[in-house]
Order: structure tokens, then C-alpha cells, then sequence
């Protein structure tokens, strides 16, 4: 399998996904609930529907795992997991912090990630084994060596009010050792800050494997260390996931601790 044609296409799917969201912004007149605070937009199902297209049309018989149509089962080696956008309550609230986010992988193994944020058009990329960029530049993780001057970020999970002491006894320790915390609310640009430099760490739990697939590949292409918060390796379909410069990765697991 040529990856290059592979992050091609996947890049036009990404494109394609985000002429639909930006046609949309300010525009959404139905808003659905999935969940008590998970949403769903007809920009959601739009992007969806033109990033399958465009996969369809260059390899029809690859297997598909998508956030808004589930699963499509076909030639096991290849699958693409897809999230049309991530951020959908930024987007339906009109903030315009979002993503397109778009992964390979062959036989369970993600290869190619994109993650293309329509807004500030940044398109980021990675190739295992060749690295991460963002718009065609080489990017890697930031150089920080002390959680205290280290910028976080992470996100709060759909079901935070049933677990909601740990999650804040986590953001406390956290917020009280660093030199500061945002919430974004879009964990494929979370992970692509953390591999730009922008983030020295992010930590998040409970979620999907759309969430994670392509920007864990970028992040961890561009130098940054993945793993659960026992420090063990991380897989998409964990429910943890704590990715950091590698510098502050130890000190960051000890605040995770609860």
C-alpha cells in the first residue's frame, strides 16, 4: 500500500469534509442530542458523508469506522477512522475551534493521520516513521523540562458527573503545579498542539477511538510520549490517555494519580 497516495486522499477527504463545516458556520439549524451534552449537526452527518465518498471512490473496498455511522466492514487490513468533526459543541455554539480528523490504518496499526482544522487553515499530517508536519513544515514537540513552566491541556468526559471527584482531584493537581490549563474542547487539535509545542502535556479519559486515531500518530511522530495514566502503552481503544514532550511525562503521571 503506497501511504503517499494513501495521505492523499485522505487529505482531500479532509478538505472536502471542511468546504461542508465552513459553508455551515453560523448556519446550523438543527442541533440533535446523541447524549445530555454530546451533540449533533447536520454538519456533523455532511462532512461524514463526502470524506466516505471520497475514501469510496479511491478504495471501495476498504473497512471504515466512522463516528457518525459506525462501522463498515470490508477488507479487514485496511480501515479508515474517521472523525468529521471534532469540536461539534464549539461548532454549534459558533466558536470556530474544530477539526476534520482522519486516520489509516493497516492491520490495527495507524500508519497516515490528518487532522485539519478549516478555521485557522492548518492541515497537520504524519507518516509512521517519517514524521509529523503542519502545512507541509516539519513539527516537533516543545523542549520544557518542568511541569511549572509547562502549558496543559485537556478535556472533560461526556460522563464527567459520574466520575466528577477524579476528575477534578486530577485537574487540581494540575492546575496547581503548572503554569497553566486550557480546555479546548477538541482532543485531535489538543494532540496536535502537544506535537507542534504549543502544549507540553494533555491528559483526557473516556474517549473514542475517532478521537485519538489521528492525532495520537502525529503527536507521537513529532517526539511526544502516549500512554495511559499507569504509563502503559496507549492504544485508541484505551479509555486514558495522557501524551506529553516526554520531559514532563513522569511528573505527569504522578499527578494523575488518585
Amino acid at each position: 500500500m503506497d501511504l503517499e497516495i494513501v495521505k492523499k486522499v485522505g487529505t482531500t477527504a479532509a478538505r472536502r469534509g471542511a468546504e461542508i463545516t465552513h459553508s455551515l458556520v453560523g448556519k446550523i439549524t438543527k442541533i440533535k442530542k446523541k447524549g445530555a451534552i454530546d451533540l449533533l449537526t447536520e454538519a456533523d452527518t455532511g462532512s461524514e458523508s463526502i470524506i466516505i465518498k471520497t475514501i469510496r471512490e479511491n478504495f471501495p473496498d476498504h473497512s471504515i469506522l466512522a463516528e457518525e455511522s459506525g462501522e463498515i466492514k470490508q477488507n479487514p487490513e485496511y480501515e479508515w477512522i474517521i472523525d468529521p468533526l471534532d469540536g461539534t459543541t464549539n461548532f454549534a455554539h459558533g466558536l470556530n475551534h474544530y477539526a476534520i480528523s482522519i486516520a489509516f490504518a493497516i492491520n490495527k496499526k495507524i500508519v497516515v493521520g490528518i487532522v485539519f482544522n478549516p478555521e485557522a487553515d492548518e492541515l497537520f499530517t504524519a507518516t509512521a516513521g517519517k514524521g509529523a508536519t503542519l502545512n507541509g513544515h516539519p513539527i516537533k514537540v516543545s523542549a520544557v523540562e518542568s511541569i511549572s513552566e509547562s502549558l496543559l491541556v485537556t478535556g472533560f468526559p461526556y460522563n464527567f458527573k459520574d466520575i466528577l471527584a477524579t476528575v477534578l482531584t486530577r485537574f487540581s493537581n494540575c492546575l496547581q503545579a503548572a503554569q497553566g490549563i486550557r480546555r479546548f474542547g477538541s482532543a485531535a487539535l489538543d494532540l496536535c498542539y502537544v506535537a507542534c509545542g504549543r502544549f507540553e502535556g494533555f491528559w483526557e479519559q473516556n474517549l473514542q477511538p475517532w478521537d485519538t486515531a489521528a492525532g495520537h500518530l502525529i503527536a507521537k511522530e513529532a517526539g511526544a510520549v502516549i500512554t495511559d495514566f499507569s504509563n502503559q502503552p496507549f492504544a485508541i481503544e484505551k479509555k486514558e490517555i495522557l501524551a506529553t514532550n516526554d520531559k514532563i511525562h513522569h511528573q505527569m503521571l504522578s499527578l494523575l494519580k488518585v
